[in-house]
């Protein structure tokens, strides 16, 4: 299994969608692409269980979700959510901000800029990280998990990407194709997107980079480990692990109050 291979080094090499000057078709381009893979594959479907326990040990129906991008998964996570907790809602926060996007009933775009190290105090409820830990460097992903346990907050992180080398190899011979694939279920068509994937293949070669390096930069559990050690003291406890789902492999996060 791709996740039981030796780890390469962690590197925290830059990615383009990070970086406050990308052009908003780009940033719009690999945010687009990017929710049509999640909407198609579901992977995350399946930690709707984790989540409603959550909400219920935590006695809220409210989800804050962290570098949420273009919606995260919620488009099919949060019905699926509501069929084990029929009240949950969800509210999507990112740096960089894109409402205006085709959400379920329960989902809220918060359109201003929340920075995840530091979550405003009337964002209550559960937090969630999708595919964004491995954004942050150690120094920033230690307290932004700090801040969740000093709250006493339940706090949640899943991320696909592996650190290993046959998983990087496998996403440079397959992200070229896949883009040219998902790109033309991508609604509403756009002259520029269709043009920088297969004119001028700028938002391939975009994508790639930033998924090699998103594998680069990804914690693997020991990592977790080592970061959330101290974090919360007896009264915080910490999970992580990597599980399976429809062939591909989830490492995850989890803390909450004891």
């Amino acid at each position: 299994m791709l996740f039981s291979m030796p780890l390469l080094p962690r590197l925290q090499l830059f990615e383009f969608l990070d970086q406050p000057w990308l052009p908003e078709p780009l940033r719009r381009g690999e945010t687009d692409y990017l929710r049509v893979v999640l909407d198609r594959l579901r992977p995350y479907d399946g930690v709707a269980p984790q989540l409603a326990e959550l909400l219920r040990t935590a006695g809220t129906d409210r989800i804050v979700d962290l570098c949420s991008g273009a919606g995260g998964p919620w488009r099919t996570l949060l019905p699926a959510l509501r069929a084990v907790h029929g009240q949950a809602e969800v509210v999507l926060t990112d740096l960089h901000p894109t409402p205006g996007q085709a959400l379920p009933p329960g989902v809220h775009y918060r359109d201003t800029p929340v920075d995840a190290t530091r979550i405003p105090e009337e964002l209550a409820g559960v937090r969630t990280l999708f595919e964004g830990l491995h954004h942050f460097p150690p120094e920033q992903a230690r307290a932004l998990l700090a801040d969740a346990a000093a709250r006493r907050v339940p706090f949640a992180a899943f991320e696909l990407t592996q650190r290993t080398l046959p998983y990087i190899l496998v996403q440079c011979l397959l992200i070229g194709p896949l883009v040219w694939g998902f790109t033309l279920l991508i609604r509403p068509v756009r002259w520029w997107r269709l043009a920088l994937t297969y004119l001028v293949p700028i938002l391939p070669l975009l994508i790639l980079w930033d998924g090699v390096v998103s594998s680069l930069r990804t914690y693997a559990p020991e990592d977790l480990e080592r970061l959330t050690t101290g974090l919360g003291g007896d009264g915080y406890r910490w999970s992580s692990g990597v599980h399976r789902v429809q062939g591909m492999a989830i490492t995850y996060l989890i803390g909450q109050p004891v």
